[in-house]
């Protein structure tokens, strides 16, 4: 795996409030933590991540009033003021990317704010010095109601295929949109938007390191018992229902978030009778208990309350097999977050989730229940989305599955022609 430099550019970045600038933000972080070097270059906005440099210059952006003038004032046929520009970003352009292996360009090849910038790259592009990727969100010409003024030969640009750059399009259908503009079949690479569910939830650095770790952005289904370490709580059942769920392949994890309960010395040994079990039942990889869990580095993760509602939050069931309870807390914490239950049909449960939670009978067995976990989840739209979005399109699946390969694709091809120009 390469380390990469990569430059990232859009008319404006964070905090300037938009999509794009969001992607931007998220793209770059991405790129970060992956171990690459980013800068971003843009128009407005400015430094929002200690690690990620920003360069602004007001000539990359949407509103700077010598550009409108330059494009009013060709459209008018004094093109002068236009070219000037467009050397003029070019050079620094050039000057700014001698370090970058990669560019990667959001929307300013597809839309109309800055057009001596759009000129300026497609000319970076014939260069052949850095790798240059037409990253694709829009364009103004897939709009029928497009202003006729677009139909002027300074627009033509915007759809022109140019096969010195790399082009992306966030969606299927976006790609059949570029290449039916650019007239040309495969010439676009689909890799699509996705989201950070650790910053979108806020997750505390603690569970992020235990998500990291056990690859939980990855599972079929998680299920999480927020339970104290104590026999009444039934973890027994849990251990024998995740692996039943696995016999059924399903990459299926269950995460205890309990403590030892500090009044009762015997739940020490309860726990170590719980990892035994784990053991005989090699299910290492699927059963995560939080009390004094350690992580490969050996620091070890003490268990907090933004520890368990981080989990609930990744999670795509409650799960409560309890003997007996005088209430049932988690339930109400599950239906602050619109978090399915899946518990003992025992009475304070009852009274709590009433008709709007899965019940299951305590001598029931660990297969039955499996299975009514297997059928509820195939009734489940809301879970089942929830689940293709966690895998199918958080930033850190998609850098996996689609962005790292795509990259290291333009970073060996920029430094194959690199070594054929000695």
């Amino acid at each position: 795996m390469h380390r990469m430099n990569i430059a990232l550019l859009h008319y404006s970045c964070p905090p300037v409030v938009g999509g794009v600038e969001e992607i931007l933000r998220q793209q770059a972080l991405l790129f970060s933590r992956n171990f690459n070097n980013v800068k971003i270059f843009a128009g407005t906005g400015s430094q929002f991540a200690k690690n990620i440099p920003v360069e602004i210059n007001p000539l990359l952006g949407s509103q700077e009033k010598t550009v409108e003038m330059s494009v009013r004032m060709y459209l008018q046929g004094q093109k002068e003021l236009f070219y000037n520009l467009k050397e003029k970003i070019k050079n620094y352009l050039l000057k700014s990317l001698e370090p970058f292996d990669i560019l990667i360009a959001h929307n300013v090849l597809t839309m109309r704010y800055n057009l001596p910038l759009t000129y300026a790259i497609h000319e970076i592009a014939e260069k052949n010095d850095t790798e240059v990727v037409s990253w694709n969100h829009d364009c103004l010409f897939f709009y029928k109601d497009s202003d006729r003024k677009f139909s002027h030969e300074i627009y033509k640009i915007l759809r022109q295929f140019n096969k010195k750059l790399t082009y992306v399009a966030v969606s299927e259908s976006r790609k059949e949109d570029f290449e039916k503009l650019y007239g040309k079949e495969d010439c676009v690479t689909t890799i699509p938007n996705g989201i950070d569910p650790k910053s979108f939830y806020a997750l505390d650095d603690s569970s992020v390191k235990i998500i990291d770790e056990r690859n939980l952005l990855k599972a079929d289904f998680i299920m999480v018992q927020p339970s104290r370490l104590h026999p009444r709580k039934n973890i027994e059942l849990s251990i024998k229902v995740t692996s039943e769920l696995t016999k059924k392949g399903l990459d299926a994890i269950l995460i205890v978030t309990g403590a030892f309960d500090p009044h009762e010395e015997g739940t020490r040994r309860y726990y170590n009778n719980l990892k035994q079990m784990i053991n005989d039942y090699n299910i290492e990889n699927n059963v995560i208990i939080l009390a004094e869990y350690r992580l490969k580095s050996g620091e070890v993760i003490n268990s907090n309350r933004l520890n368990i509602r981080d989990l609930y939050l990744i999670s795509d069931i409650l799960f409560l097999p309890s003997f007996h309870e005088g209430f049932g807390i988690p339930l109400l914490e599950a239906g602050m977050i619109k978090l399915p239950v899946v518990c003992s049909d025992i009475p304070p449960f009852r009274t709590i989730g009433e008709d709007s939670v899965t019940y299951f009978k305590l001598d029931e067995t660990p297969g039955n229940i499996a299975d009514r976990i297997i059928e509820f989840l195939k009734t489940s739209s809301t879970g089942n989305f929830f689940r293709k979005v966690i895998k199918k399109y958080s930033w850190d699946n998609i850098y996996e599955k689609n962005l790292q390969p795509f990259l290291s694709h333009l970073y060996n091809k920029r430094n194959k022609k690199t070594l054929d120009n000695y």
